[in-house]
């Protein structure tokens, strides 16, 4: 099949840093999910597109996954791979702020679901932010970010996914979920050159819009 050419970039994008949290980096740390080899150094190198959408004007938000004490929010999620994670008082729950750079301003939504948009206020926040294009970036790709991306999608976002930056519960998991987000949108999966060459022009562009009108 002949795959579109669709841009990186359509209007207003906005980067989504997906459940980067402490356990992914603690050492000897269970966190109920299983991890593929590579997860943790993807999830260092989103940094490199973090600084490079601040340093482009592009806005920034960090999600992440907590579970109340009570466990009462975890509903199926345990019938599966999955063992009890990232509830709220964990070390691990917390997000990996050396590792993503978070800043006290930084727009947060905690979410008690897999994806992004399942009981929280991440669709408003968009609208607010006029976001057209979405860029993930975390983990998982199988669960977490192929499942905010398939939500986005259906919400009529652009969505794009830095396939280097992202990390699944396995290899073979992993590679399956960039597929079918490929298959939801072609050249939906990029890589972190391309994206930060993609907000290099968005700033460029947004600079002398501003130029131009002052």
């Amino acid at each position: 099949m002949q795959k579109k050419n669709n841009p990186i970039v359509v209007g207003q994008p906005v980067l989504v840093v997906v459940d980067i949290q402490k356990a992914g980096f603690m050492e000897g740390h269970t966190s109920g999910i299983t991890h593929m080899p590579g997860l943790p150094a993807n999830m260092h190198r989103a940094r490199i597109v973090i600084d490079a959408a601040r340093a482009n004007g592009v806005p920034i938000i960090f999600l992440q996954e907590a579970h109340r004490v009570t466990r009462v929010d975890f509903g199926r999620e345990l019938d599966g791979d999955e063992d009890e994670h990232l509830v709220e008082g964990w070390p691990g729950t917390e997000i990996a702020a050396d590792v993503v750079g978070l800043r006290p301003d930084d727009y947060v939504i905690k979410k008690r679901r897999y994806s992004g948009f399942i009981g929280t206020d991440l669709d408003i926040l968009l609208r607010g932010l006029k976001a057209e294009t979405l860029i993930l970036v975390g983990g998982l790709t199988n669960v977490c970010v192929h499942y905010t991306f398939a939500d986005a999608h259906q919400g009529d976002y652009h969505c794009r996914v830095v396939e280097d930056c992202v990390g699944g519960s396995d290899d073979e998991a992993h590679a399956a979920a960039l597929t079918n987000m490929e298959y939801l949108q072609h050249g939906a999966c990029r890589s972190s050159r391309e994206i930060i060459e993609a907000f290099r022009v968005y700033g460029s562009m947004k600079t002398a819009s501003l130029a131009a009108s002052a």
